[in-house]
Parts: C-alpha cells; structure tokens; sequence
C-alpha cells in the first residue's frame, strides 16, 4: 500500500459549497475510486491559507493514471473547477507533497 499526499487550493468563500459537493460525492465517481484501488481518501483544509491538503492510500498507484480518462472524472472536475484552482483541462492544480515522516 501507498499512501499519496498532495495539496489544492480552494477559492475564497467556497469553503461550504466544497464541503457540500463532497457530501454529495456522485456515487459514480466513488466507485471509479474504489475500482481503482483508492481507500482511506481524506482531503483537509487550511482555513488561513485556503489550502486543501488531501492524502490517500492505493495499492498500485500506476492505476490512477488512468484517471483523467473517465468521462466521470473528468465531469467532476468541470464541477468543481468554478470553486478551485483548475488547469485548462479542468483537473485541479495539484502540488505533490513529500512524506518527510510517518509514525505507524
């Protein structure tokens, strides 16, 4: 198992529309999620910076490159492009973060 850290950044004064969205998880999305091997998704947020910090576990990560490809992901990303910061394809800006420590 993998686990995957990378932080976002949510637009100002889209704090509760991001959180309802993801309340609303499309049960669709969830299960491309979970066929791709992704379990123990958490995704944080940074109120004094709008930061969104999100870290995951997956048992082989090369299967996430398939990701983008999904008509369902992709509409997810169109959905919540309105409210983060998105690159032109939609996808959210992404920083990849390192793991400089972990206490099992």
């Amino acid at each position: 198992m993998v686990r995957i850290a990378f932080k976002m950044k949510l637009f100002s004064g889209y704090e509760q529309e991001y959180k309802k969205r993801h309340q609303e998880i499309w049960p669709e999305l969830a299960a491309l999620l979970s066929e791709t091997g992704i379990m123990d998704y958490s995704i944080f947020h940074d109120e004094t910076t709008n930061d969104l910090f999100a870290v995951l576990k997956v048992a082989n990560p090369k299967l996430m490159e398939n990701l983008p490809a999904q008509p369902v992901m992709q509409k997810w990303w169109a959905f919540m492009g309105d409210i983060m910061e998105s690159n032109p394809d939609n996808s959210p800006v992404t920083i990849p973060l390192e793991e400089v420590f972990y206490f099992p």
